[in-house]
């Protein structure tokens, strides 16, 4: 999940850490993570493993992991770096129900994993490709039973236009770094997971200008 400006995280006490190093921390994860959280603590399955689709820093999974200890919380980054920093994360945290990263690439047809309970996603199909958003549909698709959810998170054009001047800039601005990047419209995202068998069964309006989108697998 790529979760914006990253810094190094120091050590929330005296005692030396070894992993602070390489524990990269995302302002904007600390505050959306408690929003993102309560959606995911009334949609998720009670139990069973959740994998989240590029962790980025590993804050998500560790807070999620640590609010929901009935749930195997299974990391994954395309980036040798982000899972460095997952790892550094889990490493401190010590969570039992917090898994090793995978090294998961959602355009290929191999995860490295099979089946899920369900799967959440945060901020990437906007900071990628729209082959990455086509490659989780079918991934997900591969590995979700009927039920199974699927909950993305970040910001969407809605009916065609921008739901804020701030994410009207940003999209320009990730357009500017990468033409094949942007944000996303919410119904051609809709209409994607409609053919790969999914339906979209709840939109949660979010903290700054961004949405919680849940997906349910078809039987």
């Amino acid at each position: 999940m790529n979760q914006g400006p990253q810094v190094p995280s120091g050590s929330d006490d005296d005692t030396p850490d070894p992993h602070a190093a390489v524990r990269r921390r995302a302002p904007a994860a600390e505050r959306n993570r408690d929003a993102i959280l309560s959606v995911l603590a009334r949609v998720l399955p009670p139990d069973g493993i959740v994998l989240e689709i590029a962790s980025g820093t590993g804050q998500h999974a560790v807070h999620c992991a640590s609010a929901l200890p009935g749930i195997v919380w299974q990391p994954s980054d395309p980036d040798a770096d982000a899972r460095n920093s997952i790892a550094a994360w889990r490493a401190h945290a010590g969570l039992a129900n917090l898994n090793a990263p995978l090294a998961l690439d959602v355009t290929d047809d191999d995860w490295g994993i099979a089946n899920v309970a369900a799967i959440v996603c945060i901020n990437m199909i906007h900071i990628a490709p729209w082959e990455a958003a086509e490659g989780l549909f079918r991934g997900a698709g591969a590995r979700l039973s009927a039920g199974g959810v699927m909950v993305l998170y970040g910001p969407y054009r809605r009916n065609g236009a921008h739901t804020a001047p701030s994410n009207e800039a940003f999209d320009q601005q990730l357009r500017a770094n990468d033409p094949r990047w942007g944000v996303r419209d919410m119904e051609t995202v809709e209409a994607l997971g409609k053919q790969a068998g999914f339906t979209l069964v709840e939109i949660v309006a979010m903290p700054a200008n961004n949405f919680s989108v849940v997906f349910e697998k078809n039987a």
